[in-house]
């Protein structure tokens, strides 16, 4: 739904949105559009730092390739009034494929990639948004208070680069970030644990025609442990899902190893350790009756959390949302988010519709109505009124 009325300046923010397209900055190569924002936040009297996240990820991560590490973007803009301070946020990276990106815009004012890569408007719609909002309100000379904006790395790989901000130096405790799908006036204030699991089934080659009872098939020992499971949804906020398995040599081959990898979400943290804890127990028993092992790992990628609407930073939200003529909605969702280390280190944050549709796929795509619409929400959230 488009707002009711605005000051933004619609050309400027699309121009902006078309050309930070133009930046490749999948995850882990966020280098040039750091670079950009730096100077984009310092125009507009931001203090600006970056910290040493991208340089502890290259460390960590396989694959993070020669690459300049880059950081999260840290900005501080004094404010003209007084009133808490108030955190904006989104993040830098895109997913794949998202080399050569261009922003195609067409009559009606909908914008796309030309249709061999993802557009980036998750999240560029979002720091588009932010942009607008801070320059619209400092040309009008409206109030505003202290204002913080993070614009983390890696968040397209389970909020990684969010993970390793140093949380002492953002004093906001309540945050907005521009990262949903979904009509606009749309928020997420609760989102799930997410785990990643592996298992690693280990069992004894032998020649699968002359002598297969000597062998211990354990692609049979996964099969039948993943038979067990109930995957898909296990309860109203739970979901259990094996993602890929891989093992043996050749086909005449008892196979001495299988690798099976899949993911836990819940919107109870406790309930997403309970599902882990029994597919394990499932595995080990089920290779203990092949008098055989399994090795086991996993990974808490994100924590779940939950914002009630009676919090103030949902009720500011909503005030936002009237004044704009915007139906504003709360819901929770499955994905995870920059917000969920945000809310874990003591910052009070929601996840807001921002233009983006079709998200991760070629056909992704956003529109000039649907921009200036996230930059007029941004532009009240700043408001310490909240309007």
């Amino acid at each position: 739904m488009e707002a009711k009325s605005s000051v933004i300046n619609k050309r400027r923010l699309v121009d902006q949105f078309k050309k930070m397209v133009e930046f490749d900055s999948e995850t882990y190569h966020e280098r040039e559009i750091a670079d950009y924002l730096t100077k984009e936040l310092q125009s507009l009297g931001f203090e600006v730092s970056e910290d040493e996240a991208g340089i502890q990820l290259k460390e960590r991560i396989d694959g993070y390739g020669d690459q300049a590490p880059t950081g999260n973007l840290y900005g501080f803009l004094k404010g003209n009034t007084e009133g808490s301070p108030i955190l904006l946020s989104a993040h830098m990276d895109t997913v794949r494929p998202g080399i050569g990106k261009c922003a195609v815009e067409d009559e009606n004012g909908v914008i796309t990639s030309q249709g061999d890569t993802v557009l980036g408007a998750d999240d560029l719609s979002g720091i588009a948004a932010i942009l607008e909002a801070v320059r619209v309100a400092k040309e009008q000379n409206l109030p505003y208070s202290d204002i913080e904006v993070l614009f983390p790395v890696a968040e397209e790989n389970y909020g990684k680069g969010s993970q390793l901000v140093d949380y002492s130096k953002i004093q906001s405790k309540q945050a907005y970030v521009f990262d949903l799908s979904g009509e606009i006036g749309l928020a997420a204030t609760a989102a799930p644990t997410l785990i990643s699991f592996g298992i690693k089934v280990n069992g004894k080659n032998a020649h699968a025609g002359f002598c297969p009872q000597l062998g211990i098939n354990a692609i049979e020992i996964a099969a039948r442990s993943i038979a067990q499971l109930k995957q898909g949804w296990v309860d109203e906020e739970t979901t259990v899902n094996v993602g890929t398995i891989t093992g043996g040599k050749q086909t005449n081959i008892v196979s001495d190893e299988c690798t099976v990898l899949g993911e836990i979400r819940s919107l109870k943290d406790h309930r997403a350790m309970e599902e882990l804890n029994k597919l394990k127990e499932v595995f080990e028993a089920t290779a203990k009756d092949y008098e055989t092992t399994v090795d086991f790992w996993f990974e808490k990628q994100i924590e779940a959390y939950a914002v009630n609407d009676d919090e103030e930073v949902v009720k500011r939200f909503f005030r936002v949302c009237e004044g704009l003529g915007l139906n504003a909605q709360t819901q929770y969702t499955l994905g995870g988010s920059d917000n969920n280390h945000f809310v874990r280190n003591g910052i009070r944050g929601i996840v807001l519709a921002c233009g983006m549709n079709e998200v991760h796929t070629p056909k992704e795509y956003t529109t000039v109505d649907q921009l200036e619409t996230t930059a007029a929400l941004a532009l009240g959230l700043i408001s310490p009124t909240g309007k």
